[in-house]
Order: structure tokens, then C-alpha cells, then sequence
């Protein structure tokens, strides 16, 4: 009975807090200074990566085909190695298991990085531990990159 009692005590607290903070987020909506962004909050707009410093890398990935299970990944930012080089980096699994492939796609004022991550070929039958790595990964561009923004696929 002592656990009954304590579960439905934990759900009405659970329930309260839930409320409690649902009015706490829209209180500060109401009192904002500035209009929305309705980009940054659409789940189809991908997220605008940031430019980082060289030096924060992850874990190196080369970009594999044949990827099993590939999804289209966002990459949360980006570092410019060279004039012609940039970097991006992303959340993935480990590279024992998982791989990343790009796609690059250059105009005169964009640079669009499509990533995708999936489960190695060789790794597809294997079992994989479901940790998260940073991941980084180069590539060349065409042209410098100039003042062109970098902008994601996923």
C-alpha cells in the first residue's frame, strides 16, 4: 500500500513540475524582446552550424560509401583549415561500427555539406555499443572558401 501511495504521490509531482515549467517557458516567449525565428524552430530546418576554432576536433572520420542504415546528419559546426579545406563536426557512434559520408555542393555563396552517418558494412552484423562521438571530418573545396557560408543538407 506504502508503495501505491508513494507512486501516485511521484506522478502527481511529476505532472506538477511538467505544468510548472510549460508556464515557465511560455511566460518567457510572452516577455521576450525579440520576434521568433520560426527556422530555428521547424523540425525540417536544419540546424546553422557554427564556426569553431581549428584546434576543437573529434574522433577523424574519411567518408565511407556504402554506409548501411545511413540517415541524413546534421554537423554542429565547422572550422576552416585552410583556404580550400574546412572541417565539420557531429555527434556519431563509434568508428569501430559507424561512418559518415558527404556530399559537397559549392556555389558562389554557399558551401552545402550534406552528411550522412550509418552502420560500417562491415559492422552490419556485428553488435554495437550505442555511445556518442565527436566526430570530425575534412574536406577539400573547389575554391577558397572565401566569405561563402557554410550551410547544412541534413
Amino acid at each position: 500500500m506504502r508503495f501505491l501511495a508513494a507512486g501516485l504521490l511521484l506522478c502527481v509531482l511529476l505532472v506538477g513540475c511538467s505544468e510548472n515549467a510549460a508556464g515557465s517557458s511560455e511566460s518567457v516567449e510572452t516577455t521576450s524582446s525579440t520576434a521568433p525565428d520560426d527556422t530555428l524552430h521547424s523540425p525540417s530546418a536544419p540546424p546553422v552550424p557554427v564556426e569553431v576554432p581549428v584546434g576543437e576536433v573529434g574522433t577523424m572520420f574519411e567518408s565511407t560509401t556504402g554506409l548501411v542504415r545511413a540517415a541524413p546528419t546534421p554537423f554542429e559546426s565547422w572550422s576552416q583549415i585552410s583556404p580550400n579545406t574546412i572541417a565539420i563536426h557531429f555527434v556519431t557512434g563509434t568508428p569501430e561500427c559507424y561512418g559518415a559520408e558527404v556530399e559537397v555542393t559549392e556555389s558562389d555563396t554557399e558551401v552545402v555539406v550534406a552528411l550522412r552517418t550509418g552502420t560500417l558494412p562491415e559492422a552490419a552484423d556485428k553488435v554495437c555499443i550505442m555511445v556518442a562521438v565527436y566526430g570530425t571530418m575534412q574536406m577539400t573545396l573547389q575554391s577558397p572558401l572565401g566569405d561563402r557560408a557554410i550551410v547544412n543538407a541534413a
